[in-house]
């Protein structure tokens, strides 16, 4: 309403005037104020739980501390795995004013490869600036003290110490004892990731795989506070990790060592086995490699020369190797023969040198070329003539060789349970027809009865079947953990070895004390095949050359180890078991390329079968005190 400058104030309607706009207004502000005291009990009353626990997960953060893993020993408590401590170079970027300064000048005091500073640019780039961040793993201490003198120089960078995986003996052993390594994307998918909570290495080969779970223990927790932007301010709470469990081997670091030396240059496996309770005393597999240099990860070059080294160091020629067995399977037909009545002792069969059956137009060579003369069991065993076994096989059969060596453990795992046992080949007519889609020959038994063929085996296998020979029969799962040390005890407790088992059933007692006697005439007969390293022998051994060829002769074709290449030349093998009266050890040697089972296979048996008898006691240990933990393992 306007207003003429002669109209009079009304003063009474601007007083209503007033006083309706100030009701107005005190009801808005009563409004709001009740909403904001709703919104207040909401939050304080219905909604406290909800952002209590929200206030707490931005203030308290778990923090996991990876458990220290158990360390590996050998029977005597001898260590072959360890955690050391080692130094790494950390640096927090949002501390450092000028990162390229600060790394060129720490290259100038310790070694910095261009692989590393790659990988730290790399971490940077994903992790926030406020994290410590690892430039360099395993300082030397000639590098801790380098960068101690010049610390003030580096703002932002630390030193820190953690416990590592060491092998305090470098390749020895390596095949049975393994490696750790990072985790890798495929690991990272099947494990635990509560339990593998900050730690970052896993077992990758060898017991260190196979006892992955007992060796690793259990993470723990470390509850910190934190503030917004997630940096520590300082711990609240700590829940300690159980450590992984202490391990002992039945592997004797001695006898491993003897074994490994014995195998000189060449590529082969040496495996030593106490038949009374299936230790595995030895499982030696060469060339060998140095496990850590897989600990903090191996680098591209050193890689590639060990993949493409032509010998394979990496192969674990004791579990993964599978050779002919040549003839170290001849005391086992031999058995056989005598079970199913095929031939007696005293059975003759004349050796020209080759082996023939009607009807067939093909000579089966002795490998003694003008032949043997006339051959009873004991002399065919131990000169080795192949035309004796040869009728051997032909009058047994495919079907009862196979049934019959079944027993002895060929062509199954040797139920060790490191990862990677092969089972070999023991050939039969179901398995020809179900791998080959071929009906089985008379000729296939006929090389079967020399180890060839088919046949194929590996050096745990044959100690593990040598070790059965030996037990009259008698089956005990070979084993390779000898006693462990639980959790929060500092008691080590054995593990009780299996019960044994009867395997094989023979008619006739004489037959097992007859194939002894055979065997002994190998080595201890005057013209026994390993009599060469019975001079000097003050314990009787019971052994069987052999060798096997890597490739097929024509008929007219002789062998001449000097006109082939060396890794053409015929693997030289041998089995044994010592003392022949009363067996404690079976030991098998094979040598890739090596030539004569008797001349290079069975010397190196010798050293290492005199090691295991001065060494070693004559009583086994049993651990039969310990059944209740072994149904854990």
């Amino acid at each position: 309403m306007t207003r003429t400058p002669n109209e009079l104030r009304d003063s009474r309607q601007e007083k209503h005037l007033f006083t309706r706009r100030a009701v107005v207004a005190g009801v808005g502000v009563l409004g709001l104020l009740g909403l904001l005291g709703a919104r207040m009990g909401q939050l304080q009353v219905t909604g406290h739980q909800r952002y209590m626990t929200m206030s707490q997960a931005n203030r308290v953060k778990l923090v996991p501390v990876p458990p220290n893993r158990g360390l590996i020993f050998d029977r005597n408590g001898v260590v072959l795995a360890e955690n050391r401590p080692t130094f790494q170079l950390l640096l927090t970027p949002e501390q450092i004013d000028d990162m390229q300064a600060t790394l060129d000048g720490l290259g100038r005091i310790v070694e910095i490869s261009e692989a590393e500073l790659e990988r730290f640019r790399t971490l940077a780039r994903r992790s926030r600036r406020f994290q410590a961040l690892p430039l360099k793993f395993r300082l030397t201490e000639k590098e801790v003290s380098a960068f101690a003198t010049q610390r003030h120089r580096f703002p932002g960078v630390e030193v820190e110490a953690r416990l590592t995986r060491h092998y305090p003996h470098g390749p020895h052993a390596v095949h049975a004892i393994g490696y750790v390594g990072r985790i890798n994307e495929r690991e990272l998918q099947r494990i635990d990731s509560s339990r593998y909570a900050g730690t970052s290495h896993i077992g990758k080969t060898g017991v260190e795989l196979q006892f992955e779970e007992r060796l690793h223990g259990h993470a723990g927790l470390e509850r910190v506070e934190t503030n917004a932007l997630g940096r520590v301010i300082r711990p609240l709470e700590r829940v300690a990790p159980n450590p992984g469990q202490d391990m002992y081997l039945t592997i004797d670091s001695r006898i491993q060592r003897v074994a490994e030396d014995a195998l000189e240059d060449f590529a082969g496996s040496i495996v030593v086995i106490d038949v009374r309770n299936g230790d595995v005393l030895a499982l030696a597999s060469k060339p060998m490699y140095d496990p850590n240099l897989f600990v903090h990860g191996i680098d591209v070059e050193t890689y590639r020369e060990l993949q493409d080294d032509i010998d394979r160091p990496l192969f674990n020629r004791a579990l993964r190797g599978q050779y002919p067995p040549g003839s170290t399977i001849k005391p086992f037909f031999s058995l056989a023969a005598l079970q199913h009545n095929i031939f007696r002792p005293s059975d003759r069969v004349f050796c020209p040198g080759f082996y023939t059956i009607q009807g067939v137009n093909h000579r089966w060579r002795c490998w003694q070329r003008r032949g043997h003369g006339h051959m009873n069991m004991e002399d065919a065993m131990a000169q080795s003539c192949d035309v004796y076994f040869y009728d051997l096989a032909y009058k047994l059969g495919i079907d009862r060789m196979h049934a019959f060596l079944d027993g002895f453990g060929f062509g199954h795992r040797p139920g060790l349970g490191m990862p990677g046992e092969l089972a070999g080949i023991l050939p039969s007519r179901e398995w020809k027809r179900a791998h080959r889609g071929e009906s089985w020959f008379h000729g296939e038994t006929i090389i079967t009865g020399i180890g060839q063929g088919y046949f194929l085996t590996t050096p745990l296998q044959l100690a593990q079947a040598t070790a059965v020979l030996a037990n009259r029969g008698q089956y005990r799962p070979p084993r390779i953990l000898k006693a462990l040390r639980p959790l929060g005890n500092g008691e080590i407790r054995p593990v009780a070895a299996a019960p044994a088992e009867r395997s094989v059933e023979v008619s006739r007692e004489e037959y097992w004390k007859l194939t002894f006697e055979q065997m002994e005439k190998v080595v201890h007969g005057s013209r026994g095949t390993a009599r060469s390293i019975a001079a000097d022998l003050d314990y009787r051994m019971a052994g069987k050359t052999g060798t096997a060829q890597v490739f097929s002769l024509a008929q007219d074709q002789e062998y001449d180890a000097d006109e082939i290449e060396k890794r053409l030349r015929d693997h030289a093998l041998y089995n044994a078991f010592a003392p022949a009266d009363a067996p404690r050890y079976a030991i098998a040697v094979i040598v890739e390329n090596g030539g004569s089972g008797g001349a290079v296979a069975a010397p190196m048996a010798r050293k290492v079968m005199d090691a295991c008898m001065a060494l070693l006691p004559a009583e086994p240990e049993s651990g039969d005190d310990a059944e209740d933990e072994a149904r854990h393992v």
